[in-house]
């Protein structure tokens, strides 16, 4: 049973275990008819073999709330797209697949990139980017929800509670976030979110002074959290990263565009576990070394967009305070192992906070000397403006891909 502080920032559902699964479902299905929902699923190729996904699909599968389910793919030559709409048949939804790496979605890609307004590096960002503008496209749910496809103790109740509070017609929330504790064969993990966004945000606010916007980000019980669900009205103004800052970036959004009021953050499940990334250390372009620049760096444009001035001495002052602050966080965690019984290994954990201190000061360069940067990808509402059809041929497009491959389904099924 989880405690039931608030933070007094955004509000806190716990879990209690006092209502059962079905018992959620049920009342999601009586919101359905208000309110429909819709998941998204963003996916690698390669995760259709692992272990987490076919469960995934499984559970879903088992509920009758949801009105659509979109499917993201990535990285999936004809083949694997085939193999890919074939797995997903196991669904009892409708579904719609978006194959990224298709001739006509690469068309859409190259018609957005020649006017500058096309997602420009590849990965969780662009396929979220374009899963959102499908759900807007289709303009049929009311609630949607996006979570990983990794999620190795996956179960349907992380799914009921995670549409809940944006499904309800008695809640005002439009955006909720989820969180869970990263503990998982006897060991603490979520790392980057452990030891250098917490103590980063804490030496943040300590160098530069109170923040509203620092206060709100810290209100987050794990902030890096890849399960969130919104209201469909959000879409056409949100600016997401393209990089791994996604979720930093998309809670930035949120910091700015809406009212604490409508946030809140939710308990999704008593353990979670996923496919972990290797920590990259002599690499800074690969693993959680390159997740902890991104993530860095989003950070010092939000703060820049509040009026705050970096230079060199500010991020030496920035790195310094975060390693102190990082340090007696280790501490922290040690203990709590400790007294739970878990393993925990000091030397790796500091190992981990060094490269995150160094990368601190790599953030702080790509920042101030790559001043052009585009840290976002354009919001769906000027992509309406700039070509006024393209959702309509978005929609057209992922449609035309899944008709064709249903009729070659259809064929080989009659054949066989």
């Amino acid at each position: 049973m989880g405690d039931f502080f608030q933070n007094g920032t955004i509000a806190t559902l716990h879990d209690f275990g006092s209502r059962t699964t079905a018992e959620l479902e049920a009342e999601l299905k009586l919101f359905s008819a208000y309110r429909p929902m819709e998941i998204i699923l963003p996916s690698l190729a390669s995760e259709l073999e692992g272990d987490a996904l076919p469960n995934i699909v499984e559970q879903i599968a088992c509920t009758d709330y949801l009105n659509h389910v979109i499917i993201g793919l990535d990285r999936a030559d004809r083949d694997q797209y085939e193999y890919a709409f074939e797995f997903f048949t196991r669904l009892k939804q409708p579904f719609s697949i978006l194959w990224n790496d298709g001739p006509r979605l690469k068309a859409i890609q190259h018609e957005l990139e020649d006017k500058g307004l096309g997602p420009t590096e590849a990965g969780k960002g662009r396929n979220v980017w374009y899963c959102i503008g499908m759900v807007n496209a289709r303009g049929k749910a009311d609630a949607v929800g996006i979570h990983d496809c990794d999620v190795l103790t996956y179960d349907r109740r992380l799914l009921a509670r995670l549409l809940y509070p944006v499904a309800n017609p008695n809640f005002s929330f439009e955006f909720c976030k989820g969180y869970y504790p990263r503990v998982a064969d006897g060991k603490m993990n979520g790392r980057v979110n452990r030891l250098l966004v917490g103590p980063l945000l804490m030496a943040l606010e300590r160098v530069l002074g109170p923040s509203e916007y620092l206060t709100f980000m810290r209100g987050f019980r794990y902030l890096l959290a890849g399960e969130f669900s919104f209201r469909r009205s959000l879409i056409p103004e949100l600016r997401i990263p393209s990089d791994w800052g996604l979720e930093v970036g998309i809670l930035s959004e949120m910091q700015r565009n809406q009212a604490s009021a409508r946030i809140c953050q939710v308990d999704l499940a008593n353990s979670y576990d996923h496919k972990h990334q290797p920590l990259s250390p002599e690499d800074a372009s690969a693993g959680l070394s390159r997740m902890s620049v991104d993530i860095t760096k989003v950070l010092f444009r939000k703060l820049a967009t509040k009026g705050h001035c970096f230079g060199q001495d500010t991020f030496r002052t920035i790195k310094a305070t975060y390693y102190r602050k990082a340090l007696d966080m280790a501490a922290f965690y040690q203990s709590d192992a400790e007294l739970n019984g878990l393993s925990y290994d000091i030397d790796s954990e500091e190992r981990a906070i060094e490269m995150f201190a160094e990368n601190i000061m790599r953030a702080g360069d790509a920042f101030t000397y790559v001043p052009m940067e585009t840290p976002f990808i354009p919001a769906w509402t000027r992509i309406k403006s700039a070509i006024p059809d393209m959702a309509y041929r978005l929609r057209q497009a992922v449609e035309a891909d899944n008709q064709e491959q249903r009729e070659r389904l259809a064929s080989r099924q009659r054949v066989a």
